[in-house]
């Protein structure tokens, strides 16, 4: 026996270390971990139990005479604050992280043994994409991974970290998947290099700027997260998991904040200008609000007109989604509906309540929305709150004008709770292009059209510009002084906590893609 007990410490000893030293001393060199050092700042200390750990390749080619144990990627569950995760770890140093065969069956059992108990699945990718000498076997392994991807969409959160280079089909797991987060200067993903790119179209792009964390972040819209450097990303990967629920069965946790659910917020009562044409944040409203002040904002970078991201409510995890009225005015264009029916997606699935924050003028007018396709791309956005059946509120602090009113959890689509401020404008558009058309004729014929439309304009403000016809058909539940507006959302939420709502059967509907 203790022979036997000395060769499995000896093979488990070179499963812990299966890289070739030059190689494990570049990965430093570059900032980056090792596979199992990223495991060890994820998890909770000596929380990690790994599977396949003598697991090796069988192929025969030029290339992989070497069989090292792991094959290239740890595997394994532990826990984030006591909660069980499912995580893998690709490995750089060894086959630069290409998959094969092997190393794709380690995530493929991963991930089914996710599925069955209902817990999250984290990948930490760095890798260079498919094992060529494996060929179409490696290709066929990609398949049973997106597959799996997409058989755990909304059942289980899915996150992917980018740590390396993640290239070819590669990217195409952690683009189905919930949340993605990269590095700053050392995550990339692209689906051709700038090599390929040059050959084939003359452009000449750098890695960085074709593939690294801040393009995918600012104008793709691929990187949910960005993080100056893997601690502080994995850190925050541990904050997000502090949000989610491990399944689609369960309730987020809940976390005693010690912020006072019955507090007012006065200072709302002043953050609006006196006109309003002019922006304020609408960050500082919501900070004002939630618990702590604490707001963990998703692609904060991309499309900032609207802003989305994780709160605490009375200790309860909430998606809030709000105009933002320093950029574009607020407005909702392309991008900003997309990511808003993104994240709206993601919290009804993850049974995560929903926090509506409007002041927006319309939709962006212009050739190239309409070319571009913002009647599809702003139907997404109602598409997805009419699906929803989480709880909803809404809370109108300003401008609320046409079809984009309607499509920003209005009551019409199935908000639970619609409050607006003394302030908010609620009409089919504003009071100066209303009264262009409506009065267009008046105004021509008139002595003098620049006083006339002054006051055609001050009519309308006063007349439509307001909350109280809406409150009086109950479009509105209710007008609230803003200091109150925690306390009607805490009440709101407590009160909406028992709700169950069953969409029709079917096998799923057309989202307008």
């Amino acid at each position: 026996m203790h022979d036997k007990l000395a060769d499995l410490l000896q093979r488990k000893e070179q499963a812990l270390q299966p890289g070739a030293q030059r190689s494990i001393e570049r990965q430093h060199e570059k900032g980056k971990m090792l596979a199992r050092e990223r495991l060890d700042s994820l998890l909770d200390p000596g929380s990690f139990q790994e599977l396949d750990m003598l697991a090796r390749h069988r192929a025969q080619a030029a290339g992989l005479e070497e069989h090292p144990y792991t094959d290239g990627v740890v595997t394994g569950w532990g826990t984030i604050n006591g909660r069980k995760v499912f995580v893998f770890s690709q490995d750089f140093t060894v086959f630069g992280g290409a998959l094969g065969e092997v190393f794709a069956e380690k995530i493929h059992k991963l991930m089914d043994m996710a599925l069955r108990v209902g817990a999250p699945v984290i990948g930490l990718n760095d890798g260079a994409g498919a094992r060529i000498q494996e060929g179409v076997v490696s290709l066929a392994s990609y398949g049973g991974i997106f597959y799996r991807n997409v058989q755990s969409s909304g059942v289980i959160p899915q996150i992917s970290v980018i740590l390396g280079p993640c290239a070819g089909g590669a990217v195409y797991s952690p683009a189905m998947t919930d949340f993605i987060f990269m590095v700053r200067e050392s995550s990339h993903m692209f689906i051709t290099g700038p090599d390929v790119v040059k050959t084939v179209t003359g452009e000449d792009v750098t890695l960085e700027e074709l593939g690294g964390a801040m393009s995918h972040a600012s104008k793709s819209g691929v990187a949910t997260f960005v993080s100056q450097d893997e601690k502080s990303c994995l850190d925050d990967v541990r904050f997000l998991m502090s949000f989610m629920p491990q399944n689609n069965m369960e309730e987020p946790p809940t976390i005693d904040t010690g912020d006072d659910p019955d507090r007012l917020c006065p200072e709302l009562r002043d953050i609006l200008p006196v006109s309003a044409n002019q922006p304020y944040d609408m960050k500082k409203v919501i900070a004002s609000i939630v618990d702590d002040g604490e707001f963990f904002e998703y692609f904060p970078h991309w499309a900032k007109s609207i802003i989305c991201g994780f709160v605490r409510i009375d200790g309860h995890s909430v998606g809030v989604v709000g105009n933002q009225p320093l950029f574009l005015a607020g407005v909702l264009d392309i991008e900003s509906a997309e990511k808003a029916a993104r994240f709206v997606r993601t919290c009804d699935a993850f049974n995560i309540p929903l926090l509506t924050m409007v002041d927006v003028p319309g939709f962006l007018p212009g050739v190239d929305q309409e070319y571009g396709g913002i009647i599809r791309h702003g139907a997404k956005l109602l598409y997805a709150y009419c699906e929803a059946t989480v709880p909803r509120i809404q809370i109108i602090t300003r401008k609320a004008y046409g079809g984009a009113y309607v499509v920003m959890n209005s009551k019409s689509i199935g908000s639970d709770l619609a409050y607006a401020w003394p302030t908010a404008e609620l009409a089919v558009m504003g009071p100066n292009g209303a009264v262009e058309i409506v009065y267009r004729r008046e105004l021509q014929q008139a002595a003098d059209p620049v006083a006339r439309r002054a006051e055609l304009v001050n009519e309308y403000t006063e007349k439509y510009a307001n909350p109280y016809a809406a409150a009086e058909r109950g479009y509105i539940d209710d007008v609230i002084d803003p200091a109150e507006t925690r306390q009607k959302i805490v009440a709101g939420f407590r009160m909406l906590r028992t709700k169950r709502e069953e969409l029709p059967r079917r096998k799923h509907g057309n989202m307008p893609l």
